[in-house]
């Protein structure tokens, strides 16, 4: 298994409504591609105040690296780009096998 994990710092002006299409979105992308086991998708909570103005979390489990590969490469992915990006101020992206 492979975690891809996604630390968001969105735009300013990405709003509530932005944010509950792009968490949709990542859910439809488990439904489009194969090798995609999970995805959650949550807003920071921790009172630690440790998130550096990361606001958000995704976190994709794939069955193995090259399904983690063939979404990278996937049309459905390159599609999704083009709604999440210009919503990203900054991200940070982390993945590891376990």
């Amino acid at each position: 298994m492979l975690r891809h994990i996604l630390l968001v710092k969105f735009t300013k002006q990405t709003n509530e409504q932005d944010l509950a299409n792009l968490e949709q979105a990542f859910y439809q992308l488990k439904l489009d591609i194969a090798g995609i086991e999970a995805i959650e998708f949550g807003e920071n909570n921790s009172p630690e105040a440790l998130n550096k103005d990361y606001s958000h979390a995704i976190v994709m489990s794939f069955s193995d690296l090259a399904a983690r590969d063939a979404y990278l490469s996937n049309s459905y992915h390159e599609t999704f780009k083009v709604l999440f990006v210009p919503m990203i101020d900054d991200i940070l992206v982390f993945d590891y096998t376990y």
